[in-house]
């Protein structure tokens, strides 16, 4: 385990260094921008001076830049040094942490923790087919869409190896759950995912918060910004997102509810691309076509079993799609919640792996009674840290890293669902406005030839 967290930490730092820049270069391909309506009336200054060169691809890059100094400030204000000195104490009291955790016993599974989800699980499903059986079709969606909701939980542990800790065992389980009863590739999760782990909330590299030109969480968005990730496909920045993303704290709601529909789609794009072939190596040739076989099975027991031979006409059929899917919107919302309003800025290739994690992201308070419903993703920040500690051990660690957060003086961030929500949706608000001003400020250039600095 402590060689794979070596490699790790080795592969972030060498990602990071071919991609940025040093600490403190005002790049804007490292802007987050926030503030509400005070960085609404302080971006006002960055749009005008960025806009005394004319409408453009120039004026954009300039107000990105504009705004990334103060964001850096704000960051390096907040949290430890990145002097490498301090980042390399950071990176032992970190690996110290790691070998407490393995020496308590919390990478093991406690098994009878998932014995209790199966009967959740279980009774989910029997109360969706007992509905499906008497009828009752709409009733039997929500109970559908709430199995799908909790038992993706598991599927998310099977990808991190959390449960058996042995790759075989823990990808069948995972196929069986996301591609066999939820209709979604493991592979393409797994894909993704492990990307968003390594360097969090990074907008060049996490394919996690590029989304546009229907969410952009900082103005590095606003330059065309080129995808890492998606080797290289540059997402551009066009008509449809200057329409969109000024009204994207209203929209994202929306969007969250329909948002399975996306993967499904990007479940097949993935297991019929070349990068779906060439993963894992030969330990994981057969992934592949046992994804393909059980989303095949998913839709042919949902698409035709289900939709059209149970269901009895088009109108119940499509409130059926709908409200099961509808009902999965909280899972999206909670994938998002931990990241979407934290810090983009790159600190440079200096900032250890357990800082930058912290300071991207956050986790959610609740009571242990309410685990269940969030399913470890209110421990985002401690998952990030520790991504193969099984969740059910995710509140115990908690407490390590309040202690490991006040020796190293990292802030922890926490706040409840509601409050989380509320940081979300001021971000997509703030990027919104700071392109609605950008737009403002082109748009009176093109008119009248005033930059508006007098």
């Amino acid at each position: 385990m402590s060689s794979a967290l070596d490699a790790g930490l080795r592969q972030r730092r060498r990602t990071t260094t071919t991609t940025t820049t040093k600490a403190l270069t005002p790049r804007a391909d490292c802007v987050s921008c926030r503030g509400g309506a005070s960085t609404r009336g302080a971006s006002a200054n960055a749009a005008a001076a960025a806009a005394a060169d004319g409408p453009g691809s120039s004026t954009i890059l300039k107000f990105a830049r504009a705004g990334v100094l103060k964001e850096v400030v704000r960051d390096t204000k907040t949290f430890p040094s990145v002097d490498p000195a301090v980042q390399e104490d950071i990176t032992r009291k970190y690996r110290a942490l790691h070998q407490r955790i393995r020496d308590e016993g919390l990478y093991r599974c406690r098994y009878v923790e998932y014995g209790k989800e199966m009967v959740r699980y279980v009774a989910l499903f029997a109360a969706f087919a007992y509905a499906l059986s008497r009828g009752h079709y709409l009733v039997s969606a929500v109970f559908l869409g709430l199995f799908w909701h909790q038992i993706m939980f598991t599927a998310h542990d099977a990808g991190h190896c959390a449960i058996t800790q042995r790759f075989e065992a823990d990808a069948l389980i995972g196929l069986f759950i996301a591609d066999f009863c939820c209709g979604l590739s493991m592979g393409w999760w797994k894909s993704s995912h492990n990307v968003h782990h390594l360097i969090t909330n990074m907008p060049e590299h996490d394919p996690d918060i590029q989304n546009v030109p229907l969410f952009a969480t900082c103005p590095s968005f606003f330059t065309s910004l080129r995808s890492t990730y998606y080797d290289g496909f540059t997402f551009v920045w066009d008509k449809a997102a200057d329409l969109l993303v000024p009204w994207q704290a209203y929209t994202y709601y929306p969007v969250m509810g329909i948002a399975r529909f996306n993967l499904y789609l990007l479940s097949w794009l993935h297991v019929l691309s070349n990068r779906s072939s060439g993963l894992g190596g030969s330990k994981a040739w057969w992934i592949r076509p046992t994804e393909i076989v059980f989303m095949s099975c998913y839709w042919f027991l949902f698409g035709y079993c289900l939709l059209l031979r149970t269901l009895p006409d088009w109108p119940t059929r499509v409130a059926f799609v709908l409200i099961s899917h509808i009902v999965t919107m909280p899972l999206h919302v909670q994938i998002t919640l931990s990241h979407w309003g934290m810090s983009t800025v790159n600190l440079g290739e200096s900032e250890s792996f357990p800082q930058r994690q912290l300071r991207t992201t956050m986790d959610v308070d609740c009571p242990a009674w309410l685990d269940f419903i969030h399913g470890g993703l209110q421990f985002q920040a401690i998952h990030h840290l520790f991504p193969r500690v099984p969740r059910h051990n995710l509140r115990r660690v908690q407490s390590m890293v309040r202690e490991f957060c006040d020796d190293t003086g990292i802030p922890y961030s926490i706040l409840g669902f509601v409050r989380g929500n509320k940081k979300v949706i001021k971000r997509l608000q703030d990027v919104g406005d700071q392109l609605q001003l950008l737009l403002d400020c082109q748009r009176h250039m093109a008119e009248t030839g005033d930059s508006g600095l007098h």
